[in-house]
């Protein structure tokens, strides 16, 4: 087997859990032939001690990520056993249920890293984040045909990362016949979504238990969902019987989404849905000393890169300082970040500097995190990208 030898002290990150191997970590690359891209590789310290078997891909500054620290063929076999654990997971120890929206596979989370599974009713999305992903893309559609007997699978590597690979984005069908928009129950509500055209996959499921716990909050209260997307939080609102439910999102093809989602769900005229910048909107609806009893605030990603985190704190603080200003005392926020470089220390950071500008106490009531089906695993940081912070207005 080929090896990839790390220079020294360089494995301290994969001894303690971690599955990335980055180039300058690397000493020497060895093999007869040589290892060419994809192909698996034995990883091994200076001093030739295993560490774990991968895939490699030398155009990429993360050359190896690590699927195993034993020595097994990184073959069919392997990954069939791999998705089945991952789903059995899902079945067994988290509270997916029966539902029909869920994610398959997360990547690292799952310990296949560059390889994102989420099924929609009959329906499967896959994205191949990675060159040796892409390389056995064919085997992994197969694989899941025989587990899931899906309609249809549908490939969204459309993402600028794979850029990072190599890779050209891409997307399409793979396998079988869909009109690419289709329905299925998520969270308690019925959601329509593109599969080829949507966001990510085609619907926000990291925040599955965040919909259910902001709604147990709404009955009778005013509530506002800013950057709503297909409008998540508003339906949960709307459905718990919350008095006003007001809907924010900047896309008029989402806006449409939204509109058609609470449809769906018999909330047609019971959701009012503006198509703004949530930026512009928060700004005057705090100049004009509007209150609201519920606000959500769930923007994209404001930045994907450490360079930027200054600017994005900037955003964070902005929008956070405007929400707060609109609470009445014992008025609830529900905030998060999605942006991986914003770590909860900071994150929160940021919350408790809007709240001083905001001259308003607030109490910490829980923190929220991505649901159970986007596994963390702590060893690998970068699996935990989705914070949120819960917070209600003191009078004081």
């Amino acid at each position: 087997m080929p090896s990839v030898f790390l220079k020294k002290n360089k494995e301290r990150r994969l001894y303690s859990g971690h599955s990335w191997v980055y180039s300058s970590e690397i000493e020497r690359i060895t093999g007869d032939p040589d290892p060419k891209d994809g192909d698996a590789v034995d990883i091994r310290d200076h001093k030739d001690r295993f560490f774990g078997r991968g895939l490699l891909n030398t155009k990429s500054q993360i050359t190896v990520r690590r699927f195993t620290t034993q020595k097994e063929e990184l073959d069919r076999a392997f990954f069939t056993r791999r998705i089945e654990e991952a789903l059995a997971y899902r079945r067994e120890d988290t509270s997916i249920g029966d539902t029909e929206a869920f994610r398959v596979v997360s990547s690292e989370g799952d310990q296949l890293p560059g390889l994102i599974v989420d099924q929609y009713g009959d329906n499967l999305v896959i994205q191949a984040l990675t060159l040796g992903i892409d390389q056995r893309k064919g085997q992994i559609v197969e694989i899941l045909r025989e587990m899931f007997e899906p309609r249809a699978i549908i490939e969204r590597s459309d993402v600028p990362s794979r850029k990072l690979e190599g890779l050209e984005e891409t997307k399409g069908v793979l396998f079988g016949e869909t009109g690419a928009i289709v329905r299925a129950q998520f969270a308690g509500f019925s959601i329509e979504v593109n599969l080829l055209e949507d966001q990510k996959t085609g619907f926000f499921l990291d925040q599955r238990d965040n919909y259910a716990e902001v709604a147990r909050l709404c009955a009778g209260k005013r509530v506002l969902d800013c950057f709503t997307y297909h409008g998540g939080f508003a339906l949960a609102a709307a459905l718990a019987s919350a008095k006003s439910v007001e809907s924010v999102e900047i896309s008029e093809q989402a806006v449409a989404r939204a509109r058609k989602n609470a449809e769906l769900n018999g909330l047609t005229g019971k959701i009012q849905f503006v198509c703004a910048n949530a930026f512009d909107v928060l700004k005057k609806y705090d100049s004009d000393k509007r209150q609201y009893d519920v606000i959500v605030l769930d923007p994209p990603t404001f930045t994907r890169t450490r360079e930027n985190v200054e600017g994005a704190l900037r955003g964070y603080k902005e929008i956070n300082l405007r929400a707060l200003k609109m609470l009445p005392p014992g008025g609830m926020l529900a905030t998060f970040t999605c942006s991986h470089h914003i770590d909860a220390a900071l994150f929160k950071s940021v919350v408790v500097e809007a709240a001083a500008d905001a001259k308003k106490t607030v109490r910490l009531v829980k923190v929220l995190t991505q649901s159970p089906d986007h596994p963390i695993l702590p060893a690998i940081p970068e699996t935990e990208y989705l914070r949120g912070l819960l917070l209600d207005r003191k009078s004081v």
